[in-house]
């Protein structure tokens, strides 16, 4: 298996080693647990819209110039080598490869306007995923988390009370993906497994395949019995073994309920289906996350790393541009048929854009574009998001933005907005200092039909 590096060398594997998303190792159980009491603690309310947001994150920094942004009249020391593409809105051009998404602009809103000066992987990653700034100095390889990020805030306020968890991102978590202090009950249920696997088994979700069920309802029972041996009276209060119980019965519920096997089940899509998405590993995560929004899953993360072109952009980008704007697409038109995208939301971006120059590395022959925070490009698309529009602008050498100037919190405060969350909301932490969720809570406007 490929493993995508970013240029200090962190890998995707990386992710998996904090420990966040995968709960300190407590796995499915302890997820079930801890958001339940999440929801048990929250007072009932007005039902909220049943919104859900895939976030396709684009680990690296993609090139705004070789995505939504081109610049076919700059130098070509700054315009590069790729063509551009014209899309079904009138005047606006695309990158060549964005061949699909072109065709289908009308239903999307690409934002060409954040900007921000977090130039390092660490710092942009942070800011993007959570709307608040580090507030010290972050290194470029560095995995931080000062802030909630946004899949976490959205487990905390939505919940799920469908039996799955509220949050998910495959294959791993982004460095700044976690809950800060909303605490690990709230960090996503992470999927590294490949769906466009022969084999693929969600962890924690479906029982091993050496165990069959007679087996299965067997250990539950000798597991009751056991308990039973050391049970504090009934009438005692704060039994926590009674406390526990019920979340394991939460756990082998849904291991042994048909709902929850049905939303992994990717082998129920059709042949047809799964090629329209791509067979290959993007495409069928793509295809995965449809399949969690539709059973009400209000949060989910596409991780895909590979994104940093220092070196070899233009060969990079043609190669692996079609397959992974194909999915997007795809995933797109394929909620629109469902009749779910007027309730789900898909935006696409990274830390961060590239340089305006070209330039070529150390023992590198093959030109790329460095880290670059003036600048960079994010796509919408659902959600009540009105199609068919361009937000912002940067100068004709895609330096920086100059019209419509935006930052992380409007990106942040417009998420947190479609899925019924209010951006200005305070939280309190343990040591109970206050926290804005966003410090500039102002949605994009033009996002919010």
């Amino acid at each position: 298996m490929r493993i995508h590096r970013n240029c200090e060398g962190v890998s995707r594997r990386d992710c998996l080693q904090l420990g966040l998303g995968a709960l300190a190792g407590g796995g499915l159980v302890d997820m079930l647990r801890l958001v339940g009491q999440a929801q048990d603690s929250k007072s009932s309310g007005p039902t909220r819209r049943p919104t859900s947001c895939i976030l396709i994150w684009m680990d690296g920094g993609p090139s705004h110039f070789e995505t939504f942004d081109p610049k076919p009249d700059a130098p070509s020391e700054i315009r590069g080598e790729l063509g551009t593409i014209e899309t079904k809105i009138p005047g606006v051009f695309f990158s060549e490869h964005m061949r699909r998404l072109a065709g289908m602009a009308d239903k999307l809103a690409v934002v060409r306007s954040v900007c921000h000066n977090q130039g390092n992987h660490g710092a942009g990653n942070h800011y993007m995923m959570t709307g608040a700034p580090p507030r010290i100095p972050v290194g470029c390889g560095a995995f931080v988390s000062f802030h909630p990020s946004l899949g976490s805030v959205t487990a905390y306020e939505r919940g799920n009370r469908g039996g799955l968890p509220a949050y998910f991102s495959m294959p791993s978590m982004s460095r700044s993906g976690g809950p800060n202090f909303l605490g690990a009950k709230f960090a996503p249920f992470v999927v590294s497994d490949d769906p466009n696997g022969k084999e693929f088994r969600v962890r924690d979700v479906a029982p091993p395949a050496s165990i069959v069920d007679e087996r299965l309802v067997a250990r539950r029972d000798l597991r009751g019995v056991v308990d039973r041996l050391t049970r504090i009276p009934e009438e005692s209060a704060g039994d926590p073994v009674k406390a526990l119980d019920e979340y394991y019965h939460q756990g082998y519920s849904l291991v042994t309920s048909p709902e929850a096997q049905r939303a992994f089940d990717i082998g129920a899509e059709s042949d047809e289906m799964r090629e329209r998405y791509g067979r290959n590993s993007f495409g069928q995560r793509a295809l995965l996350a449809r399949r969690l929004v539709e059973a009400g899953v209000p949060f989910v993360t596409l991780y895909d790393g590979g994104w940093d072109h220092h070196s070899n952009i233009f060969g990079a980008i043609a190669k692996r541009m079609p397959p992974f704007e194909n999915a997007i697409a795809t995933l797109i038109e394929d909620l629109e048929q469902r009749g779910l995208l007027d309730s789900t939301l898909i935006v696409a971006l990274g830390e961060f854009g590239r340089t305006p120059k070209i330039s070529t590395l150390p023992n590198e022959t093959k030109a790329g574009r460095d880290h670059w925070a003036n600048a960079m490009s994010i796509l919408f698309a659902g959600c009540g998001t009105p199609g068919g529009q361009v937000i912002g602008a940067t100068d004709r050498m895609g330096h920086s933005a100059n019209e419509r100037i935006l930052a992380p919190e409007n990106f942040v405060a417009t998420v947190y907005a479609k899925l019924g969350i209010d951006p200005g909301k305070i939280y309190y932490a343990p040591n109970g200092r206050p926290a804005h969720l966003v410090s500039d809570p102002t949605p994009i406007k033009e996002l919010m039909g």
